[in-house]
């Protein structure tokens, strides 16, 4: 069995899936893969899947599955398996800290001294304690924010369609009013017909004036166009993304200009910890499948 692996993935890993069969990172070897490791950068689309006429299995270490076209993949009774169990606390931390950074104003004070000024009384803070947090699904990652949350004393709400019940946050019966009562709004769904653009003209509209949002999800969740015109106005006070339309981002993205914005090159999942998860997922998987 060829297992290819096409993206970063922990530098131990190769040795651990020896056992396994041939492991290889050279992406020409495609056709040749029975199993194939992805990320988020390789995007498994139709014509990807027709390149590999040998594959039984895509691994994708991470929660999302929109990089993999998954009708393709059953179409050729591809297995398509995920690790999302392993990503939770990687991302929710860079979530948390991204929050953190924007009412703290880090970014702004580091540049600042870096630049030989020292803004001790230009640069005044706001705190997290006693605001409200709305999670935009409540899942795995949000659950872990929600729990950080609490402990810095945020009232936490959530909206999920698909979650009846939750230990770490009070569930609202729709967007709209999770929209409405939130000072911090943070995005942790999926990409599909549901969420694409959902935050928008119309949403941010019904939202508080001042709100600060906070996307580790999906990039294509937000409108990019809508969400620029409310920042510049100071609707939205500030957006905290790790997440963007591709990767890496258009040049001409109306948010890379855009005020108020605090950027990170989708690595909310790449912590060292992470990665070793994500290895001990995909590993159990191929024992998993080794047996049948």
């Amino acid at each position: 069995m060829v297992i290819l692996i096409c993206d970063a993935f922990d530098k131990s890993l190769p040795d651990r899936l020896k056992k396994f069969g041939e492991v290889t990172e050279d992406v020409a070897r495609l056709p040749e893969a029975e199993v194939a490791l992805v990320r988020s950068k390789t995007k498994c689309t139709a014509e990807w899947i027709a390149g590999a006429p040998k594959l039984k299995m895509i691994i994708r270490g991470g929660v999302g599955l929109d990089n993999i076209d998954q009708p393709a993949a059953k179409a050729r009774g591809i297995e398509v398996k995920n690790t999302p169990a392993a990503s939770s606390v990687a991302v929710a931390e860079l979530a948390f800290a991204l929050m953190l950074a924007v009412p703290n104003r880090l970014i702004e004070a580091h540049n600042a001294l870096k630049e030989g000024k020292f803004l001790k009384k230009e640069i005044k803070r706001t705190e997290l304690y006693q605001k409200t947090l709305g999670l935009v699904g409540v899942g795995r990652i949000a659950s872990e924010v929600a729990k950080r949350a609490a402990a810095f004393g945020m009232r936490v709400l959530a909206y999920d369609p698909y979650v009846k019940r939750s230990d770490v946050a009070i569930l609202v019966p729709s967007l709209k009013e999770l929209l409405r009562q939130a000072d911090y709004l943070s995005l942790h769904v999926p990409l599909n017909d549901e969420t694409k653009n959902m935050i928008n003209k119309d949403a941010i509209a019904g939202m508080k004036d001042g709100v600060v949002i906070v996307n580790t999800g999906r990039g294509k969740c937000i409108l990019e166009a809508d969400l620029a015109e409310a920042l510049k106005s100071g609707k939205v006070a500030a957006y905290a993304t790790d997440v963007w339309y591709s990767d890496p981002p258009d040049p001409s993205s109306p948010l890379l200009s855009a005020p108020n914005v605090l950027m990170t090159p989708h690595i909310g999942a790449s912590s060292k910890e992470n990665l070793l998860r994500i290895g001990n997922e995909v590993v159990t998987l191929l024992e998993e499948r080794s047996k049948k």
